[in-house]
């Protein structure tokens, strides 16, 4: 190949692709993250490109709220304009980009002066009581063999831990000393947490490694998509009518926490999450002493003159 024929980057192409690399060797954030941030990106430096801004140093004020307008008129495949979380993404990855720029002396817009589209508050599903109980059970009624005893093992852990469909697939044999009721997991950004698992749990995982004779070093070896299946199907024969899956399970674990009394940043920890902010979703439903002002005074003088 000539080098007439090499297509020259631009510098803020040539930034992005830094970047991405800096998230991948020095953040080690997975294929998946790192292929949406490329994305994200790239449809920010082609916009930019058209109105022949091809410099980080370019980046301005006007040119994100251009941006921001594109992305609010763009059509989706579902609906007339994507939606407001999905422009979020774009604007939080062009955020974190130019935090990159900063730190390595480029002269460009502040990260600070760009904001997000504001959102509707994110509806949380979550199993509670009867309906948790018996996706809990399904296994043992509709799977046999080492199937049902790893199924029921799967569900016990995804409940008392908490875990991240990809965490879970990826979880080996040897992360879990069976003797201690905690363990430690690699998250995001290869960060590492504390995870506890419930007296249930570890039964079902001894039983189920018990039976084990094959030298797989995985816990569970199945895939993630294979994982949502099961949970999704075990769900249907629980006579559950909502879509119900993994991320399902971990909502219901941090729901169960904070309806028992613990702290919001207790449970954040737990999850793994970063920022408050993502834990804060689950306030809203699990806020125990709105409910009980509400016993103790919403109709008081109709209950005390019956």
């Amino acid at each position: 190949m000539s080098e007439k024929t090499i297509k020259k980057l631009s510098p803020l192409d040539q930034s992005i692709n830094n970047f991405l690399e800096y998230l991948e060797v020095d953040r080690g954030l997975s294929s998946l993250t790192l292929r949406n941030y490329g994305f994200f990106l790239k449809r920010f430096a082609h916009f930019a490109k058209e109105r022949s801004i091809t410099k980080p140093e370019n980046i301005s004020k006007i040119l994100v709220h251009q941006f921001r307008l594109y992305l609010n008129r763009l059509p989706a495949r579902s609906s007339d304009q994507i939606k407001k979380n999905t422009q979020n993404y774009h604007l939080i990855a062009l955020r974190t980009f130019l935090k990159y720029l900063i730190k390595n002396d480029v002269k460009t817009l502040e990260p600070e002066k760009i904001e997000l589209a504001k959102q509707a508050p994110r509806q949380v599903d979550f199993l509670e009581g009867s309906d948790l109980e018996r996706i809990l059970e399904m296994p043992i009624e509709h799977a046999k063999g080492l199937q049902q005893l790893r199924d029921k093992a799967m569900l016990e852990t995804l409940f008392s831990t908490g875990l991240r469909v990809s965490e879970l697939a990826k979880l080996k044999v040897e992360d879990i000393n069976l003797a201690k009721p905690e363990f430690t997991v690699r998250g995001k950004g290869s960060k590492l947490r504390l995870v506890f698992l419930s007296e249930t749990a570890r039964y079902w995982i001894k039983k189920y490694l018990a039976e084990r004779t094959d030298p797989e070093e995985r816990l569970f070896p199945i895939t993630p998509r294979s994982i949502e299946r099961l949970v999704s199907r075990y769900a249907r024969l629980a006579g559950i009518m909502k879509r119900v899956t993994p991320h399902t399970m971990r909502h219901s674990y941090a729901t169960d926490l904070l309806m028992n009394g613990a702290d919001i940043r207790s449970v954040q920890a737990m999850l793994g999450h970063s920022s408050i902010t993502t834990t804060q979703v689950y306030t809203h439903i699990t806020d125990q002493q709105l409910r009980d002002v509400y016993k103790a005074f919403h109709a008081k003088r109709r209950r005390n003159n019956n």
